[in-house]
């Protein structure tokens, strides 16, 4: 394999890029950058235009375990540095991430939709788990145990797991690879990454940068390609002992299925539901900014997205008329223009989905107070869009909608709504406004989920444990439990009569 510099793109908007090397059409293999050998490639273009981006290199299963090869042979030395080297190469990573906002942002936007402010705002989130992982993996002490053996001292500690597979979504295209990679590449594995093929240049260009930091060849590889034929040699592989995973539950169950025969390590990061729920002590007007930022934000492209809205009946009337008023400010095109707040949805198929969620509330009663069809922006793009009081048996009171659409609905008692929140399948994350703070803690304890944000909507970040109940997850991601699943335990016990 030969090194070879990325081919040339074609959206006019590429051209404000201050290192066009940052651009890559080419998948990252050991340490190089390599096309597959049939020379297929796939098309990436800018949702808000449809303008072509690139041309990726489109890889097979063949290449797909010459990437693990080159991850497991990379092992043994990258697992043998001492945590304070593995340290100062993430740092370093982690340095050269924030010197390349602007430009990491800008392809971010362009393969991805969402506006510049949110893309700029994830680089720094992204960059911020290689700067945690780089602390944390100095920390992954030995555990001495009290022995209940005579002449027998009893040691616990945690060692690298070995090679671990990344699979990640197009919403969160750097975030999601550096918090499971940097987790990994911290405890002294490996990894071979699949990007979405939405979305792979942002990927590619943090393996670019990666190589720059100085991650030795084969620590590091970004595989671009057909999902199904790569995941599924991820899956096969017995030297893949973790596999790290961010989709939907669905793509989730089906990949935990695959990987039971080698009996991999599965941390899962799958959908959610995300209830809202609004008490009648609450601030109108904070009330209002935690939904528009629990909804609209990545334009509902969010796992983390409030997809329920209940609101007490008796502010219910308030609360609409102030909430769509704060929805019609928000500013749709473009994410590239100055001052968005929407931008494109995904794909069609994206689209066709909120669509057909909206169809069904209003055939189940639902009223429309605003929005509902197609923005004239451009084809993928959706109009913010109100709906109040539709039935429990509709689609949006049941699926994830993962698109700008807010479902409002009245509730009398908290133990009512404390039922209906958790009548779900899903359990990531819960959203509560009220000023008691008694009802505060009994919503905390009561909700079936992973993580309760009590009068606030940004609770992320490096620190916490990120992940769900029921069918939203296995595992966590950040803080110290995040590098728990790509280390394994191992007790020593040494006779001290010798």
């Amino acid at each position: 394999m030969t090194a070879i510099r990325a081919r040339p793109a074609y959206h006019e908007a590429l051209s404000r890029l201050n290192d066009r090397h940052l651009l890559r059409d080419l998948s990252y293999v050991g340490g190089c950058w390599v096309a597959g050998k049939t020379g297929a490639s796939f098309k990436v273009t800018d949702p808000a235009s449809s303008t072509t981006l690139a041309w990726v290199a489109s890889l097979g299963r063949e290449e797909a375990y010459e990437a693990i090869d080159a991850a497991a042979d990379a092992y043994a030395a990258w697992r043998a540095l001492l945590p304070q080297q593995r340290a100062s190469i993430l740092r370093k990573w982690y340095e050269l991430i924030l010197a390349a906002k602007e430009d990491l942002a800008l392809i971010m936007t362009l393969e991805q939709g969402k506006p510049l402010t949110e893309s700029r705002g994830e680089i720094d989130y992204a960059a911020g788990f290689i700067e945690w992982y780089a602390e944390e993996g100095k920390r992954i002490n030995a555990e001495s145990v009290t022995s209940h053996l005579p002449d027998a001292e009893m040691i616990v500690r945690r060692e690298a797991l070995g090679v671990v597979g990344i699979v990640t979504p197009w919403n969160f295209p750097t975030a999601m690879i550096t918090r499971k990679a940097a987790a990994a590449l911290a405890s002294g594995c490996t990894v071979v990454a699949h990007p979405s093929s939405e979305t792979p240049l942002s990927a590619l260009a943090l393996a670019e940068l990666g190589e720059r930091a100085g991650l030795p060849a084969g620590v590091f590889n970004v595989v671009t390609g057909d999902a199904a034929t790569i995941v599924g040699a991820f899956c096969d592989d017995t030297r893949v002992r973790a596999l790290s995973f961010t989709g939907s539950t669905s793509i989730g169950r089906l990949i935990a299925g695959q990987c039971a025969a080698t009996m991999k390590r599965l941390v899962m990061e799958l959908g959610g539901h995300a209830p809202l729920i609004i008490f009648d002590d609450a601030d109108l007007d904070r009330a209002v900014d935690i939904a528009i930022n629990a909804k609209f934000a990545t334009s509902g492209q969010d796992c983390l997205a409030a997809n329920r809205i209940f609101v007490q009946r008796s502010i219910i009337e308030a609360f609409v008329e102030a909430f769509a008023k704060r929805i019609a400010t928000l500013k749709v095109g473009n994410g590239l223009t100055d001052a968005v707040d929407i931008g494109p949805l995904m794909n069609e198929r994206a689209v066709a989905k909120v669509e057909e969620h909206v169809a069904d509330a209003l055939n189940c009663g639902a009223w429309l107070a605003m929005g509902g069809k197609r923005h004239p922006a451009g084809p993928l793009f959706f109009e913010p869009t109100l709906l109040v009081d539709p039935s429990p048996d509709a689609l949006i009171m049941h699926e994830e909608t993962f698109g700008p659409v807010a479902a409002v609905t009245p509730f009398d008692t908290e133990d009512e709504v404390i039922a209906r929140a958790n009548d779900t399948e899903y359990g990531l994350i819960a959203y509560v406004v009220t000023q008691n703070g008694a009802r505060q803690m009994r919503l905390g304890r009561a909700l079936d989920y992973g993580m309760v944000a009590i009068n606030r909507v940004k609770i992320t970040g490096s620190p916490i444990p990120f992940g769900g109940w029921k069918q939203s997850g296995l595992g966590r991601e950040g803080s110290r439990h995040g590098i728990e699943a790509f280390t394994e335990l191992k007790y020593l016990c040494v006779d001290t009569t010798a």
